[in-house]
């Protein structure tokens, strides 16, 4: 028999853009990881597509990757876990793909998270004011899968009739691993509108909507059954799955978390420098990926306009969760760095050095300064509102749009260091408005617990710091995210009696960034005001040109 020092667990974690698998300990250490790319078709009208058939077999790639590069044999592997991007899969009754796709392609069968082809069903489902709306911050986004939903039924409804499985895509890989139908608690409550402390789905708010079908055969279609994130799924891995994975058989599978939950229930609980156990609810966690999410816990619900939640259980037993974010942090930075007149030659000077652009940037920002703080004064003029897929939280406004405020003619080095600087800020100043609108409705934190990749920079970390007030603390292993999918599998297969109890013992701490001087304070809450600013004119330039255009 193995023990428990000898087991692996396995984290899948499905972003926009790859699939990445990592290898752990019980300890939490981790032993290898790797990704694969995965495709994405971008349509006109904001329309992103993906493929479960390439999504899986990107998850085989990484795991096998993984597994190779840890030197790992399939015995030792005795659960995994699995998380995804929030975005909405149909199968047809085999569980074959079914196109949601206007090229009409079955093999395209994932509308991603990020597609905006559901904004005028977000609006019309808003103009209800339906009650269960409280539960995602007052107004519903077109992120989320009831919009989606019935922009399917609404332009295909051949596919939405065929579809007779909807899954998100973290449960999709679940149910692709087990064949189990159970939906993860933490999917269908932040993004389905489930409410499991009313009883579960919501009739009239699905009738209201034009759904109502989805709830009929007791939902079968999007969740008959709805089970705790890291609870055992069906009899394991299935034999199928294995042999495609390259895993045992029976393995166990635990219930599935969206991508940012994952990281956050791999940070937020724990220890502190001295070994001792600190409450999630004493800290905010930050995951910042191609979009960013803030998570944080309550003991009590509090409710927080723009800010989606409160949320019953959703990521941790018991506890209130309250989610926000930026639809476009890692997308939004390279989007405006590529956008510079430098940028081809920054690439060339980055790639002869061995390093990304972004770290080659860093380098000479760093080099440039006193300090980490002081680099913010490189975009003392220059000022940038990185929305460009709209404001999740807490505006709740997906037509916001990117500004830039003080461009010159600078198309060297210096000018697109200055532009970087000035995104990494404008990121800072949305997450500050986050934190102003949860604290203002009673949500107390210590920290900002910071995971994702942009978190190894020493440079980013500080000017969030900055530019929240707020301390910023990084997560020990260098993949968070793919820690809390694992723990998932550890919980499953009987490691730890519960996901709190993996939380502690599996997850710690590393650097700590503390918030600037007092006169570097001053000069962010100037650049805040001119973030302000430009999100008044948006939305007055909006509306401006609405009003022309409907004469």
């Amino acid at each position: 028999m193995q023990s428990e020092h000898d087991k692996i667990y396995i984290g899948v974690d499905v972003g926009t853009g790859s699939a990445r698998a990592g290898l752990f300990d019980a300890s939490g250490r981790m032993i290898a990881a790797a990704r694969h790319p995965i495709r994405t078709w971008h349509l006109p009208d904001g329309i992103v597509e993906q493929s479960t058939q390439d999504i899986w077999q990107a998850c085989a790639q990484a795991i096998g990757a993984a597994m190779r590069e840890g030197g790992v044999a399939p015995a030792r592997v005795a659960g995994i876990g699995f998380d995804a991007t929030c975005s909405l899969v149909a199968v047809d009754a085999d569980g074959a793909p079914v196109t949601v796709s206007p090229s009409g392609d079955d093999a395209r069968n994932v509308i991603v998270w990020m597609d905006h082809r559901a904004i005028p069903e977000a609006a019309e489902i808003n103009a209800t004011g339906h009650p269960a709306l409280r539960y995602v911050g007052g107004r519903i986004s077109p992120e989320m899968e009831t919009p989606k939903l019935l922009w399917l039924k609404r332009h295909l409804p051949e596919s939405f009739a065929r579809a007779r499985h909807l899954f998100d895509l973290a449960d999709w890989l679940s149910f692709r691993a087990t064949g189990s139908q159970a939906r993860s608690l933490c999917t269908v409550t932040c993004k389905w509108t489930y409410a499991q402390h009313e009883g579960g789905w919501n009739r009239d708010y699905f009738e209201r909507i034009g759904l109502a079908e989805l709830l009929d055969d007791d939902a079968a279609r999007i969740g008959r059954d709805v089970v705790a994130p890291g609870s055992t799924l069906g009899d394991g891995l299935s034999a199928d799955a294995a042999a495609e994975l390259g895993l045992v058989a029976g393995i166990a599978v635990g219930a599935s978390l969206i991508d940012a939950h994952a990281g956050a229930i791999g940070t937020i609980a724990s220890p502190d420098a001295d070994g001792g156990a600190v409450a999630p609810t004493a800290r905010m966690a930050y995951i910042m990926g191609t979009s960013a999410c803030v998570m944080a816990t309550t003991d009590t619900p509090c409710f927080t306009p723009g800010v989606w939640g409160p949320y019953d259980s959703a990521m941790i037993p018991g506890l209130w969760l309250n989610e926000g974010g930026q639809s476009a942090a890692g997308v939004a930075i390279d989007t405006l760095v590529r956008s510079h007149p430098g940028f081809a030659e920054a690439s060339e000077r980055a790639a002869a050095a061995g390093v990304d652009v972004l770290t080659w940037l860093e380098r000479r920002v760093l080099d440039r300064v006193s300090s980490p703080s002081h680099a913010a004064l490189l975009a003392r003029d220059l000022h940038v509102l990185p929305d460009y897929l709209g404001n999740r939280s807490p505006e709740a406004d997906p037509g916001a749009r990117a500004m830039i405020a003080g461009l010159t003619i600078d198309h060297g080095p210096e000018g697109l260091e200055a532009l970087y600087v000035a995104g990494i800020c404008g990121l800072g100043y949305g997450l500050a408005g986050i934190i102003d609108a949860l604290r203002a409705q009673g949500v107390r934190f210590d920290s900002v617990i910071m995971s994702g990749g942009a978190s190894q920079s020493r440079l980013v970390r500080q000017l969030i710091a900055d530019a929240t007030g707020v301390q910023v603390q990084l997560a020990a292993t260098p993949e968070p995210v793919l820690l809390g999918s694992a723990m998932l599998g550890a919980v499953a297969a009987g490691g730890f009696p519960d996901l709190p109890a993996a939380m502690a013992a599996m997850s710690g701490l590393g650097a700590s960034t503390q918030p600037t001087p007092i006169e570097i304070t001053r000069f962010h809450a100037a650049k805040r005001e001119a973030y302000t600013a430009m999100q008044a004119l948006d939305r007055q330039l909006r509306d401006r040109m609405s009003a022309v255009a409907s004469t």
